[in-house]
């Protein structure tokens, strides 16, 4: 039975799909828009919005949770420089826009991006 399995797999075993939505997640905080498959932007939107509710706190405890997955300086530019402009939004802080499919494979392809608050 499927219940309760609702990630998506990317034909991948689980260590290689924590990786990929690890780099994803890092590439996206870094640039604030990225371009990629519907797919993934739809995999890596609730893990990034988890990730600016932790931070909008600011606490240690936040920031050594950050740590964890990202570098120092990626974390100190989330803590102090992107969870500040949503500080007052209650949630909400992606938008997935959809584009048309890719030509070489025919996947569907999305813009995640950052809400300007």
């Amino acid at each position: 039975m499927k219940h309760l399995k609702k990630n998506r797999k990317f034909s991948r075993k689980s260590d290689q799909r924590a990786a990929l939505l690890n780099s994803l997640a890092r590439n996206f905080f870094l640039k604030g828009r990225m371009r990629t498959t519907q797919a993934k932007a739809k995999e890596i939107k609730p893990i990034v919005e988890k990730i600016l509710t932790k931070a909008k706190k600011g606490d240690l405890a936040a920031r050594r949770l950050l740590l964890r997955y990202f570098s120092p300086v990626l974390t100190k530019k989330i803590i102090e420089e992107i969870a500040p402009i949503y500080k007052s939004r209650p949630g909400g802080y992606c938008r997935i826009i959809r584009l048309n499919q890719r030509k070489s494979d025919g996947a569907q392809m999305a813009i995640i991006e950052l809400v300007k608050s």
